[in-house]
C-alpha cells in the first residue's frame, strides 16, 4: 500500500466592506476584503482543508470553529501553521500543494511569487498558486466574493 495521501480543499467567502483583502497570507490593496471569522483568506483556508483531508484529520471548521476559542480576525497563516503541525504529528509531510483562486478580481499574477513564498514557508514544501475567472458566471463572476480550491499531496514520514 502507498504512503501517499491526496486531499482536496474548497473555500468561498463573500466580499465585505471594512476589512482588508488577504490572499495566501498577502495583503492586497483592494477596496473590499472577505467576510469571515478569521481574515477570510480563501486560498489559505482551502489549503488547510486539503492538508487535513489528506491526513484524515477533519476540516477547518471542526478544528477552528467560529463559535469556539478561535480568535476573531486571526491570521489564517497561524491556522495553517497549527493545522500543518497536526498533520506532521499524524505522521505525514507535505510533498507539494496546488491552489487555485476563483474570481474576476483582483488579479494576482504580479504577486503570485509572494503568495507562493508565504505559503511554502509555513509548510516547508512547494505550494503553487494560480487563478481563474468564471467568465462572469456565478457569485464569483458577479464580483460578490471569491472562492479557492487546493490539492495537497502528503507522504508518510519515514521513522527510523
Amino acid at each position: 500500500m502507498s504512503d501517499l495521501r491526496v486531499g482536496l480543499g474548497v473555500d468561498a467567502h463573500a466580499f465585505a466592506d471594512g476589512s482588508p483583502l488577504v490572499l495566501g497570507g498577502v495583503r492586497f490593496d483592494y477596496p473590499r476584503g472577505l467576510a469571515g471569522h478569521s481574515d477570510g483568506d480563501v486560498i489559505t483556508h482551502a489549503l488547510i482543508d486539503a492538508l487535513l483531508g489528506a491526513a484524515a484529520l477533519g476540516d477547518i471548521g471542526s478544528l477552528f470553529p467560529s463559535e469556539g476559542s478561535t480568535p476573531e480576525g486571526i491570521d489564517s497563516l497561524e491556522l495553517l501553521r497549527d493545522a500543518y503541525a497536526r498533520v506532521r504529528e499524524a505522521g505525514y509531510e507535505l510533498v507539494n500543494a496546488d491552489c487555485v483562486l476563483i474570481g474576476q478580481e483582483p488579479r494576482i499574477a504580479d504577486r503570485r511569487g509572494e503568495l507562493e513564498a508565504k505559503l511554502s514557508e509555513v509548510v516547508a514544501a512547494p505550494v503553487s498558486v494560480r487563478a481563474t475567472t468564471t467568465d462572469h458566471l456565478g457569485f464569483t463572476g458577479r464580483g460578490e466574493g471569491l472562492a479557492a480550491q487546493a490539492v495537497a499531496l502528503l507522504d508518510a514520514v519515514k521513522r527510523v
